[in-house]
């Protein structure tokens, strides 16, 4: 809870110093800086190795930030890194540009989905999903799609910790234990005819 409200801390700083220079279009330019840093902390763990451990110092992980990220991140958020390194949260980074979303999203009056399909969906079915989740939110909604055939079919649906499950496997689970659960009568052998 502790790493949450610091990286929460350190996200809404990171707000302030965007919408001050250079407004929206800086807003989602830092947030998208932040995803990439976050993607690169959460995706190589060469690099979160590199973050974390004690036999690097401060000042070689600063020119190694530096070097991988100047031209590639803008000049303000790369010297916001900096900062964040140099107060011994680098380790951080990642919930820092997740929590950075989260404000972002919330001020630009959206809501961000995970929705899961047994099968990769089209244009047209993502469109749809997308329309559907607009409606019943009552805003405007990003979702993010994956594949996983486990669920037989049907749709579930992760909005931070909220899961709606609507699996063909999980209603088929409920199904069962429903069916295991109820004092059912065995089955009679068929009458002969």
């Amino acid at each position: 809870m502790r790493a949450e409200l610091i990286s929460r801390n350190y996200a809404e700083t990171l707000l302030a110093l965007a919408e001050r220079n250079g407004g929206d279009a800086a807003v989602e330019q830092f947030g998208v800086a932040m995803q990439n840093v976050a993607g690169l902390l959460q995706n190589d763990p060469r690099v979160r190795q590199f973050m974390e451990t004690p036999r690097v110092t401060l000042e070689q992980r600063k020119a190694a930030l530096t070097a991988a990220l100047r031209g590639r991140v803008p000049e303000l958020v790369l010297r916001f890194i900096m900062v964040v390194v140099e107060k011994r949260r680098g380790p951080l980074l990642a919930e820092i540009g997740e929590q950075y979303q989260a404000l972002v999203d919330e001020r630009m009056g959206r809501v961000r989905v995970s929705v899961t399909l047994s099968h990769a969906p089209d244009a047209a079915l993502m469109d749809e999903i997308r329309a559907g989740l607009e409606a019943r939110m009552g805003r405007a909604v990003i979702p993010t799609f994956s594949v996983d055939p486990e669920i037989l079919g049907g749709i579930v649906l992760r909005r931070g910790d909220d899961v709606l499950d609507g699996s063909v496997r999980t209603r088929a689970t409920r199904l069962r234990r429903a069916m295991m659960a109820a004092d059912l009568p065995p089955l009679a052998a068929p009458a002969a005819v």
